[in-house]
């Protein structure tokens, strides 16, 4: 059967860690897998601008022996000149794999419904599920793989957005203590707060929602943040970042935390708003090595998805 990633919960708590295990191991040795000797191509369609899910797919694809066939959305209209179905079609008899970063996340369920091949996710406006699996592998790389499980991790800001839904999902499939803090109105969606605790009860995970930042985190072992304004709503800018200002990662927000906690930000950042220089620039901060992160988890999650047909 064809598996598919379109959401963190597509994945077992011991599948999501087989992956982490294998993301790992390529981190250490980046040519280790080679599932895409020939070279077989994998589809990156890009719906939205992007640096870091282009550049880690596109060189995972190629360290995994495959080439990627980059697809400028914006260009191939899926949806608009011809169907998501018909797309998936002519795409699955050419490629191993498609990767795709859009907008709704019903889109790419259509994908993956007509596909062959799996499909992953590489973000959409309710999940970013890659990004999760990095962020995981960044602690597990700094803190080790067996320390996730009770792991107590903390994200404030814009909890409404894609990044506060997959870190409930992704983050108790791993068995964390999730909490999330964000102002009234910027939420997460109760049901992905629902099928969290879901999981977290089988997992030990546990899962806080609250609009108190530093309630959420208060003696943690990762604070992570996110952009107050997501693609799309740039011209919102200045309105949306008012009710934010009380949840900004900065050195007062950070002391609040465990003295040797990470920080976690998913980039692109916006020194000065949802979190400081001082803090992103400073020693608590693992940001680049979870911008890397991307390249490994990605690479071990197409490895595991193309061993499951």
């Amino acid at each position: 059967m064809t598996r598919h990633f379109l959401r963190d919960d597509d994945l077992t708590p011991a599948e999501q860690k087989t992956v982490l295990e294998l993301g790992l191991a390529l981190r250490a040795d980046r040519y280790a897998e080679r599932p895409l000797e020939g070279p077989r191509a994998v589809a990156f369609i890009t719906d939205k601008p992007t640096l870091r899910t282009q550049v880690s797919f596109a060189a995972g694809i190629a360290e995994l022996g495959g080439f990627p066939l980059i697809v400028d959305g914006n260009l191939a209209q899926i949806g608009v000149r011809e169907s998501v179905a018909d797309t998936t079609r002519v795409l699955d008899r050419q490629v191993a794999a498609i990767v795709w970063r859009t907008f709704g996340q019903e889109r790419i369920e259509e994908m993956a419904a007509a596909s062959r091949v799996p499909v992953v996710n590489a973000l959409t406006d309710q999940f970013h599920p890659c990004q999760i699996l990095a962020d995981l592998l960044t602690v597990a790389q700094h803190r080790g793989l067996e320390s996730l499980p009770g792991t107590t991790f903390a994200y404030v800001g814009d909890a409404a957005n894609n990044m506060g839904s997959s870190y409930l999902l992704g983050g108790v499939t791993a068995g964390l203590h999730v909490r999330i803090a964000g102002p009234e109105g910027y939420l997460p969606d109760a049901g992905v707060v629902a099928r969290a605790r879901e999981i977290a009860a089988t997992t030990g995970g546990s899962v806080t929602v609250t609009t108190s930042a530093k309630e959420a985190v208060a003696g943690v072992d990762v604070v992570a943040t996110d952009t107050w304004v997501s693609m799309g709503d740039e011209a919102q800018a200045e309105e949306r970042a008012k009710p934010f200002w009380d949840y900004q990662v900065n050195a007062e927000l950070l002391a609040v935390a465990a003295p040797d906690a990470l920080v976690l930000h998913c980039l692109p950042a916006y020194r000065g708003k949802e979190i400081t220089a001082e803090v992103i620039d400073g020693p608590q901060s693992v940001v680049f090595d979870e911008a890397e992160n991307r390249l490994h988890a990605q690479k071990a999650l197409l490895a595991w998805l193309l061993g499951q047909g």
